[in-house]
Order: C-alpha cells, then sequence, then structure tokens
C-alpha cells in the first residue's frame, strides 16, 4: 500500500532523520562546567537544521530547543560594530588574524594592545564596546534587534545565563580592563562587559541559528522574512574572519575538512555558512577539548563531505537546473494513439512529470529540483540528463533519496539520456534494495515518454504476434462512410504483410501509395547528419502513414519500419485519382480525414513546443 505524501520526508528530510539517527550514538565530550547554568545543561540534545537562501527549512530532532547564543553571537555583534563605526575604526581596535589558541586566550598584538580577531573573548569584548547607544539599554536593543533581525523572529535573554556568566567571568573582566589599558575600551569597561555577558546568554534554537546563516549566506537578507539584517557590504569580512577564526584552534582543521565559514559557542550551538546557497544550525551541548560540540563538528563534517559543500570546489558555470518542465497531458512521445487513448492520456496525463535539467548538479542546483517533486502529484517523474555536465557525489546520493522516497509511495523515476557508471557512477552502490524496482533509465526522453504512456495505459507492448486485425471500418481514414462505401473503397486497396524490422517504405522512394495499418506497429525514422537516426512518430493499427502521396507526390523523406509483425493496406495513388473521379463523396471524406489527422497532429505539436518554450 502507498504512503500518502505528507507521511513520507523529501530526501533532503530523509538524509538529516538518517544523520541524526548515527550520530545519536556520539555521546564525546562534555557540558560547559565553567558556567555554573550550563552545567545544568541535558547533555543528550541534539538538533540538525538546514535552511536554503530562499526559505526552506528542513529540521530534525531537538530543532525547537532553546539554549543561549553563547560565542555563536561573535560574528554578528562584528557586523554591528562593522555597521555602526564602518570598517576602518572596527580595525583600528581589533585586527583580523587567526591566534590558533582557545576562545579565552588572552591575544593582543604586541605593543598596540589590539586583540587578534573579533572571535576570541578580547576581540568580541572590543566589538561590544563599539555598538552604537547612548544608554546600554540602547546598546542592549541594538544586539537584541540586529540578532532577530537574523533569526526572522524576537530573540530574548535568558536572564539565568546571564547572571551566572556575569558573576563568574572574572577572566573575561581581566581582559575588558587590559583593553582599557591599552585604550582599545574608552573608559570603564563594565558596560561593554554587560553587554558581551548578555549577548552570549541571547536564547535561540538550532532553527534559528540555520537561519542566521542562511541570512548570512543570502548577503545579508532574511530568506523568509525579506528583512535586511546587515549591511552587504559587511558580510565579505563577517564569512571571512569565520572562515580563519570560527572554530578557534580547530579552525585550520575545519576549513581543510569541512571547508564552510563557521562559528562555534559553548552552549552547544554551531553554524556553517555556503555563500549563496544555505545555512546549517547544529545543536549538541557535549563539548570536545576545544570547546567545540563534539557532534556538532562531526555533523557538518559529513554533511559537507556527502553534499559536496566545501566552498573551495572548483566553480563550474552555473545556469539554471530545469531547462523545461512539463507533463505528459501537454507533451506525448513520438508514437500516436488512437482516439480513447489520447483521451485516457488527456486524465491521466499529469499523473507523469519531466524535468529537463542542465548544468551541473550538486546539492544547490539539484535541490530546488527534489523540492518540486516532492510538492507535486505526479506518481511518474521523469528526469532528462541530456544537458547535464557534471553531477558530483552529493547530487547522486540525493537521487538515490528521491528514489528511496519514490519506492515508499509507490512511485517511479525514470533518468533518461544518461548511462550507469558514467555521470552517474556510484549511484547504484547508494539505491537502498527497496528503491532499486522503481528506478527506470531510458535511452532517449522519447523512450522515457512512452515507457510513462504505456505505464498509465497499463497496456504493455506485444513485441510478438500479429494482433487481431482491426476492421477497415473501424479505422480513422473512414469515418464517415456508409457500409457501401467502407467495401468500395477495400475492393481497391492492396493488402500486405510484414515481419518485425522490415522497410516497409524507404527514404527517396517514390510517394506513390497511402498506407493503412490495420494491425501491428511502426515507426517513421530519419536519419541525422551527425550520424543514427531519430523517431518522428510511431503508429499503431488504425493509423495512416505516407499521407503525401495523395496531396504533393514526390519522394518520401523518412523510412518506415516494422516494429512488430504488420498488417496494412495500401491505396495507390492513381486508385484515388480515378475515385476522385468515380466516387467524389468518398474520396473528399477521405481527404477531409486525412486533413484532420494532420489538424490534430498540428495542434498536438504546437501545444508542445508551447510546454517546452514554457
Amino acid at each position: 500500500m502507498s504512503l500518502p505524501p505528507s507521511a513520507t520526508p523529501s530526501p533532503i528530510q530523509a538524509y538529516l532523520d538518517t544523520l541524526h539517527r548515527e550520530f545519536s550514538g556520539l555521546t564525546a565530550g562534555e557540558v560547559a562546567t565553567y558556567i555554573p547554568e550550563l552545567a545544568k545543561v541535558a547533555p543528550d540534545g541534539f538538533g540538525i537544521v538546514l535552511a536554503t537562501v530562499d526559505g526552506q527549512v528542513y529540521e530534525v530532532g531537538d530543532a525547537r530547543h532553546a539554549f543561549s547564543i553563547q560565542s555563536v553571537s561573535k560574528p554578528f555583534v562584528y557586523g554591528i560594530a562593522l555597521e555602526d563605526n564602518g570598517r576602518a575604526r572596527v580595525e583600528q581596535a581589533i585586527g583580523m588574524e587567526p591566534t590558533g589558541d582557545p576562545f579565552n586566550a588572552i591575544s593582543l598584538e604586541p605593543g598596540t594592545g589590539r586583540p587578534l580577531n573579533p572571535m576570541i573573548n578580547a576581540g568580541a569584548i572590543a566589538a561590544a564596546a563599539l555598538v552604537a547607544g547612548t544608554t546600554e539599554a540602547a546598546r542592549l536593543a541594538r544586539v537584541l534587534d540586529a540578532l532577530s533581525a537574523f533569526a526572522g523572529r524576537p530573540l530574548d535573554i535568558d536572564q539565568a545565563i546571564f547572571e551566572s556568566e556575569r558573576d563568574t567571568g572574572h577572566r573575561n573582566r581581566a581582559i575588558g580592563h587590559m583593553l582599557r589599558n591599552y585604550g582599545i575600551v574608552d573608559g570603564d569597561p563594565e558596560p561593554a562587559l554587560g553587554l558581551y555577558f548578555r549577548q552570549c546568554a541571547v536564547r535561540v534554537d538550532c532553527r534559528d541559528l540555520a537561519l542566521m546563516a542562511a541570512t548570512l549566506a543570502n548577503g545579508g537578507v532574511h530568506p523568509a522574512t525579506g528583512q535586511r539584517a546587515v549591511r552587504s557590504e559587511f558580510i565579505e569580512p563577517m564569512l571571512s574572519l569565520m572562515t580563519t577564526c570560527g572554530m578557534y584552534d580547530y579552525s585550520g582543521s575545519w576549513v581543510y575538512n569541512v571547508g564552510l565559514p563557521a562559528k562555534s559557542g559553548v552552549g552547544g550551538g554551531i553554524i556553517a555558512v555556503l555563500p549563496g546557497q544555505l545555512g546549517i544550525g547544529v545543536y549538541s551541548p557535549r563539548l570536545d577539548e576545544r570547546g567545540n560540540s563534539a557532534r556538532g563538528v562531526a555533523v557538518c563534517r559529513r554533511i559537507s563531505a556527502d553534499l559536496g559543500l566545501h566552498f573551495l570546489q572548483p566553480p563550474r558555470p552555473s545556469v539554471a537546473t530545469v531547462r523545461a518542465r512539463y507533463t505528459l497531458q501537454s507533451v506525448r512521445s513520438k508514437r500516436r494513439r488512437t482516439a480513447a487513448e489520447g483521451r485516457q492520456l488527456d486524465a491521466l496525463g499529469p499523473q507523469a512529470e519531466v524535468f529537463e535539467l542542465q548544468g551541473d548538479l550538486r546539492f544547490a542546483t539539484l535541490e530546488p529540483v527534489l523540492r518540486a517533486v516532492v510538492a507535486g502529484a505526479a506518481q511518474i517523474t521523469v528526469l532528462d540528463f541530456k544537458r547535464v555536465g557534471h553531477v558530483d557525489g552529493g547530487a547522486a546520493r540525493m537521487l538515490a533519496g528521491l528514489a528511496s522516497r519514490c519506492a515508499a509511495l509507490g512511485h517511479q523515476l525514470v533518468l533518461s539520456r544518461v548511462r550507469r557508471g558514467e555521470l552517474l557512477a556510484g549511484l547504484d552502490a547508494m539505491l537502498a534494495p527497496q528503491a532499486i524496482p522503481v528506478v527506470s533509465f531510458q535511452p532517449a526522453l522519447d523512450a522515457a515518454l512512452e515507457w510513462c504512456e504505456r505505464r498509465l495505459l497499463a497496456r504493455p507492448a506485444d513485441r510478438g504476434a500479429l494482433p487481431v486485425v482491426l476492421p477497415l471500418a473501424d479505422s480513422r481514414l473512414c469515418r464517415g462512410l456508409t457500409a457501401d462505401e467502407v467495401g468500395q473503397l477495400q475492393a481497391q486497396l492492396h493488402r500486405s504483410q510484414h515481419e518485425s524490422g522490415a522497410l516497409i517504405v524507404q527514404r527517396g522512394d517514390p510517394a506513390d501509395a497511402i498506407y493503412l495499418l490495420a494491425a501491428g506497429e511502426v515507426s517513421v525514422i530519419v536519419d541525422l547528419p551527425g550520424g543514427g537516426h531519430k523517431r518522428l512518430s510511431t503508429l499503431s493499427a488504425g493509423m495512416v502513414f505516407g499521407e503525401s502521396a495523395l496531396i504533393a507526390g514526390g519522394q518520401r523523406s523518412a523510412d518506415v519500419r516494422a516494429d512488430t509483425a504488420v498488417d496494412c493496406w495500401s491505396l495507390r495513388a492513381e486508385v484515388f485519382e480515378r475515385l476522385k473521379l468515380e466516387q467524389p463523396r468518398l474520396a473528399i471524406t477521405l481527404l477531409h480525414n486525412l486533413l484532420s489527422s494532420a489538424s490534430e497532429t498540428i495542434g498536438r505539436l504546437t501545444a508542445e513546443v508551447a510546454a517546452l518554450e514554457g
């Protein structure tokens, strides 16, 4: 039995679910104890959230569990300082060099006393001192308003965390007085320290962190609210310092292994940013020896590797991923169908949807496609790869996830114009056993469309024995003829039979007869300039080919090959000319039916062009 779509997650959600289950077993590390309130935190909380720059959010686990932001606040308050003072003034007070030291190291520039960067506590206190406002309350409001804009909702302060930090922050207080000694902080450092303690105590959840990261990825504009949280010119310095300094003495290894600008906090949060694409938030309060979330580091490292997110990957040309999107209702295969089949496909066509893809497939380009598939109602999804230049390992993993979703829903996934082992190297190994039967590889898009039609019509093609011969009176060509006229026409027809694979009409032959299929199937084929051939249409019993013989004459422009054993009638052009004189009503009816059939074909082609252009 198929599950309702709402019960089956998207491939991205399913991936995060799997990741959460796997890393839930990682229990290394301890919660922070140097701040008494943090020591009370339940150690096994665990959430993962991924947010894209167009506002799509995937979350799993304790994504809505509140915790204190701690040092994850530092790049955001640094951005506030940049907005309030400009880069030149901020760079006079705070450096930009990584220290390789722990977060609470007293790393000051020799001679000037300038903190080496804003991600260590000394630099963060200096940044807090630069927040604009005439009163402490105004400066706090400035910070809360900015952090709330990044999160997309109002944030507040955990008073118990703040008081615990304030009462035990002796080392930070000493740093503040050293900064005053060097003139980095003007006057009494206590207001700056108070603001710093409060910014670290701001209450967030994992979803907030992911959206704050996505806002950075989106140039400072929140993906859901559309509100600008920071001016775009300050995103570059914020992300640059997150890249080189955001993970303290683990920053070098982080860039090497994960390759995303990031920031951690002793409350258990980590944010990671892929500029222009997405933000990641992870919450798990067990910390490693460097003060970073142990699960958070492991999860980000896996996500980056699995989805190919390292920001130093060689860039490739970017194009819109979906070149064309349509259903089988508007675009069909080249197999011509009976009127009854056409009506059936008109009704069932929306159940099969085609995405013609182009460019490179990676997480950021494929994720919107999968989102569209999940949101749609189609039971068959066709992904066409003709114009795809590259598929990375992360995209292949996502396609395997889509196949698993299709299997759970009883749907089908058709991959056209792509071979196993080439663009999709490794996909077979990623497919779950239950997903293998729902994936169909088709050598051409037209073959994929015909596969879908057969699936919807539930009429497998018979390539073997000759089917029952269709009576002449039941063919399209004879619509409107009386029984006597059908008999008169049949007396003028020549009947022939052809084996499967036989060439019935050859390109270049004289166009001297029209053919009416009584049984079997044929395909109209043209040669391509570069070699190979292309199917123009496939016809079945009751349909006509070679119509130009009765209209223009000349030479055949295409081959017609028997796909099955074929039984057909032919009407020679000279016989038709005689019918026009002797049986004008019969001849006019035949021409009318031929023109009606041609009009239907033109209408269908026009609709297909409109769908493809759209």
